[in-house]
């Protein structure tokens, strides 16, 4: 059997990150982790293509050499799933259709026409559809009956991908999360119990990597790496000397909870392992929709006490926040940028809310009739609401731009970074704290090529934001001011300027949807 395993386009977002990719000689941000992980559970003696359209187009000889084709996505490749269901079909291939938008939104997959579709994780729900394939059924809806435990998930099939396509690999340790916030859909798809692989999963996925020859960045992309501090503890012990003894070859990147900003010691143990970016939800400033939302991790203490430790102890955080929730109060998108500037976050994601089926707050707006008859894009950065908001759509829409243009503005953006860094404690190697040779990574031949190999990088960024732009002399200001005030995160700030970039330009993204939202009068 030939398999055709395709990933569709995502639309412009914040996480599309295309101009870091841009600077750096990649294609796109990402693979896709869950179509790699079936590919994995497939027979072995399959063959199998990978196709992800965020890099790669789709030729007619990918067309001609395919017996089936499985597609995965979410939401908002929505669109994506559909075309390439209809370019199938009218090839006479087989489909398949699994991920997020066929567990959640399944009749509207089904209306797409696939042959099979598959609800639940793959763990279970593929071999109950091979054996469906075996008995020589042609379709069918196949639901997983249960949650797996992370010790069946196999490793993914990372040979499958065209590894230079991407700017950071992705690596999954568990699924679930322990918190139950109103307006997010994860319980609903992975349960609120977490579950997880071992220790020595994770190890053999990275030497996975490794042997593959991958050298840069790796997502742990568990929603809440942190949900389980026993667990992040087990996985930080064993990654720890696993990169000691590999010449620290990775960089990774997680998301966790605010209260990460609650224990040093956790802080400590990320940055020793060479984690450097976390990724978290704020939401927002004000503590009353905190509790309406019951984002009650985020109202232990003080949100700016918590994101401080976590900028202070050596981790860039990448918060977001949301606008649109019930009772919020006029105003509320100048506070969040009041609270990105007195906190000085300079990487931030606004997003609009989206309410998500089967989630509480869905629920909630479906029983109040406050649900539009309007398709869900799945994209929080779509100028539109599929919900009666509790205050005028045009205000809650418009304090949205503002807050983007204001807070992705590029000056404003540089000042937040120098101010982000300079705070940021020296790096351990300055410091002088040598407790054992994993923290001072020994700059090897490989680690040497691997630094001239971002040299381009380097001179584009200069370009960029130190010779063309109106903000040039600022550049110059703070990048010297790094390099005499905290010399060892200097490299670290550079990277955050070029991040930096993403924003300005989906700045100009939204700004020109929003100028035609006005001129046509609205949706």
């Amino acid at each position: 059997m030939r398999v055709l395993l395709v990933y569709p386009e995502l639309p412009v977002s914040f996480w599309s990150l295309q101009e870091s990719c841009n600077l750096l000689g990649r294609k796109t941000l990402l693979p896709p982790l869950g179509l790699l992980t079936v590919g994995a559970l497939l027979p072995r003696e399959w063959e199998l293509r990978l196709v992800d359209l965020n890099a790669r187009k789709l030729t007619g000889a990918d067309w001609d050499w395919a017996d089936l084709v499985m597609l995965s996505g979410m939401i908002i490749q929505q669109q994506g799933i559909r075309q390439c269901l209809q370019a199938a079909r009218e090839r006479g291939k087989i489909t398949v259709v699994g991920g997020p938008y066929a567990s959640t939104l399944p009749h509207e997959v089904l209306e797409a026409g696939p042959d099979f579709l598959i609800r639940g994780e793959g763990e279970v729900a593929i071999p109950i559809f091979l054996s469906h394939l075996r008995a020589g059924k042609t379709g069918g809806v196949i639901e997983a009956d249960r949650r797996p435990e992370m010790a069946e998930s196999p490793v993914p099939r990372y040979d499958l991908l065209h590894l230079d396509d991407y700017l950071t690999m992705s690596l999954q340790t568990s699924r679930g999360c322990p918190f139950d916030c109103d307006f997010c859909d994860i319980v609903n798809l992975y349960g609120r119990v977490p579950r997880y692989k071992t220790p020595g999963q994770v190890i053999e996925e990275l030497e996975t990597l490794y042997r593959l020859g991958w050298r840069k960045v790796v997502f742990i992309s568990d929603d809440n790496f942190i949900g389980n501090k026993d667990h992040a503890r087990a996985i930080l012990a064993r990654v720890r000397p696993w990169m000691k003894d590999h010449g620290h070859p990775f960089g990774f990147w997680t998301q966790t909870s605010v209260n990460l900003g609650q224990d040093l010691e956790m802080i400590d143990l990320l940055t020793d392992a060479n984690f450097g970016y976390v990724f978290l939800g704020v939401e927002t400033p004000e503590t009353d929709l905190l509790t309406r939302t019951r984002k009650y991790q985020n109202l232990r203490r003080p949100l700016g006490e918590s994101l401080g430790a976590i900028n202070a102890n050596g981790l860039t955080l990448i918060a977001s926040f949301i606008i649109g929730f019930d009772q919020e109060q006029p105003g509320t998108g100048q506070r969040i940028c009041q609270f990105v500037e007195d906190n000085s976050i300079p990487l931030v994601m606004l997003n609009l809310l989206q309410p998500l089926p089967n989630t509480r707050l869905w629920d909630r707006l479906r029983e109040e009739g406050r649900l539009l008859d309007a398709s869900l894009s799945g994209d929080s950065c779509d100028l539109d609401l599929i919900y009666r908001p509790t205050r005028p759509r045009e205000e809650v829409l418009s304090e949205y731009v503002r807050a983007i243009e204001y807070m992705y503005e590029p000056s404003r953006f540089l000042s937040r970074a120098y101010r982000y860094y300079r705070k940021m404690r020296p790096t351990r190697r300055a410091l002088g704290i040598h407790q054992d040779d994993a923290t001072r990574p020994r700059q090897s031949a490989s680690r040497r090529r691997r630094g001239a190999k971002d040299w381009p990088a380097f001179f584009k960024l200069l370009w960029r934001q130190g010779v063309q732009p109106p903000y040039r002399w600022q550049f110059w200001k703070q990048l010297w001011g790094m390099r005499r005030h905290n010399p060892s995160r200097l490299t670290s700030y550079l990277i955050c300027c070029g991040m930096g970039e993403n924003l300005f330009a989906l700045s100009k993204t939204l700004l020109a949807r929003w100028a035609a939202v006005q001129k046509s009068g609205g949706r």
